[in-house]
């Protein structure tokens, strides 16, 4: 009996390997052919280690040039109509928009999820306007459109870029929480705090910096930072010399990217993320959360909704040192087991509203839906 096909799609392979995995093997374990179409990147061969399929599709994430994305639209009508998929699975703006666009012509049911609005609605001119036509036309008879946060749906739709009864919440990606589980720091008399993130200036990385040299300046060798920074070469990134610098200054220890951040989380007492990006929900927020550790974040989109103010973390202005700085304090003047609470009612928080078995059962429902027509 041939399998159903489920296409999946994202602007980076790396993407679905860090973020989609546990949606990946589910899909496949569900009995379902699964295509990622993405542009190859190096970790095809872990998608195929999970059993999915891969072809190859280029798309240029910052470009707006209408010719490419007339070929990119082509790209997607050609592969789909290869495939003929019983479902199209899209994730960032244009596999969204143009995979989108593409399964309207073909009759291929779709289902669209918003991961963070990105740097383009928060631009004002033409690129705004065009990103929100886009958004509006490849949004257009999507079976379900899932947000990560309340406050980018209902911007979405503010803007009628959707309709509500198509729209559907998700607690982020989730996080697996039979891997990610509580795991304590000894005391000794420090605190020890961390920042897991993409090095893009727009995730607060230099105000975590600014933040931490004014903490060891107070402090002493009674707190210190970490920061676990994975590359990013946009123009937003930051770049090699600044990097260096912050190296030699040696308030933050920098840390190289890994496979597995588990037992860098595990050394920590509290997750910083001062992040002013768009973001659907972070991620690093999430780990840290399974992992019983307080959190310290942005009352900003996305961000705000994993922190319960006092109870597992503290939130604090986006884009201000003292904001930060002083969330920073009312941690470290918590005795512990005022700390330790924190830690496990992030755990608590986790298991509640942030399991990855509540994402990938609303998605196995909606695909029978769709099946079922």
């Amino acid at each position: 009996m041939t399998k159903p096909t489920i296409v999946i799609s994202v602007n980076a392979a790396w993407n679905l390997v860090n973020f989609r995995q546990s949606l990946l093997r589910s899909l496949v374990a569900g009995g379902y052919h699964v295509v990622a179409v993405a542009p190859p990147d190096g970790r095809e061969g872990e998608l195929a280690a999970l059993g999915v399929d891969f072809v190859p599709i280029r798309i240029d994430r910052r470009g707006m040039s209408p010719i490419a994305d007339a070929g990119l639209l082509l790209a997607y009508l050609r592969i789909l109509g290869r495939l003929k998929p019983c479902a199209y699975l899209g994730f960032t703006v244009k596999p969204n928009v143009y995979g989108g666009m593409a399964c309207r012509m073909l009759g291929i049911p779709r289902i669209a999820n918003i991961a963070g609005l990105g740097t383009a609605f928060l631009k004002r001119g033409a690129l705004n306007w065009v990103v929100r036509q886009l958004y509006a036309t490849g949004l257009k008879g999507a079976r379900r459109v899932f947000f990560q946060n309340p406050d980018d749906r209902a911007h979405f739709l503010a803007e009628g870029l959707t309709s509500e009864d198509r729209t559907g919440l998700l607690p982020g990606s989730g996080v697996d929480l039979a891997r990610f589980v509580p795991r304590y720091r000894a005391h000794d008399g420090r605190i020890v705090f961390l920042l897991v993130t993409r090095l893009l200036r727009a995730k607060g990385v230099a105000e975590y910096v600014e933040a931490a040299e004014l903490m060891r300046r107070r402090h002493g060798d009674a707190v210190a930072f970490r920061m676990l920074g994975i590359p990013d070469h946009s123009p937003g990134g930051v770049d090699a010399e600044t990097l260096d610098r912050w190296r030699r200054n040696g308030a933050v220890e920098l840390i190289d990217p890994v496979s597995d951040v588990r037992p860098i989380v595990a050394d920590a007492d509290c997750v910083v993320l001062p992040s002013y990006y768009p973001e659907g929900t972070p991620r690093s927020l999430l780990e840290a959360a399974g992992m019983g550790k307080a959190i310290i974040t942005t009352d900003t989109p996305g961000c705000r909704d994993v922190v319960e103010q006092g109870v597992n973390g503290f939130l604090c202005k986006a884009r201000s040192i003292p904001s930060l700085v002083d969330a920073m304090e009312a941690y470290r003047t918590l005795d512990a087991m005022a700390r330790s609470n924190m830690g496990v009612a992030s755990r608590v928080r986790a298991e509640r509203d942030y399991d990855e078995r509540i994402i990938l059962e609303r998605y196995a429902r909606e695909l029978r839906a769709l099946q079922a027509g």
